[in-house]
């Protein structure tokens, strides 16, 4: 029985959403990045996708001032909820949030 149990709770936690693992992305394939209210960023990748983080708080500076990844050397990859970044005159630290699921660009050709 208590197998069965363990068994039980086991997959409850394999299934729970909170605990799956966080989005990342190369930061190579990143295009472009803006924030227009300092409480989301919009990034468009190489792919044509756009995806869209909720900062975590509000970073007002973002709107104005360009920012810098804190990354380790050599590693590439930003991931959501736990990836800093600075902005670079007011040296405000910004982290990244949630992101939206991707959103692929149509090209309508007329």
């Amino acid at each position: 029985m208590k197998i069965i149990v363990m068994a039980l709770v086991g997959l409850a936690f394999a299934a729970s959403p909170a605990l799956a693992a966080n989005l990342c992305i190369d930061s190579r394939d990143i295009v472009s990045s803006k924030s227009t209210d300092g409480k989301t960023m919009v990034f468009e990748m190489k792919d044509g996708t756009t995806l869209v983080n909720h900062l975590q708080g509000y970073c007002p500076d973002m709107k104005f001032f360009g920012f810098a990844w804190d990354l380790r050397s050599g590693d590439t990859q930003v991931c959501e909820n736990t990836q800093p970044l600075h902005v670079i005159q007011s040296l405000e630290i910004c982290t990244l949030g949630k992101f939206d699921a991707p959103k692929m660009e149509s090209h309508v050709s007329r």
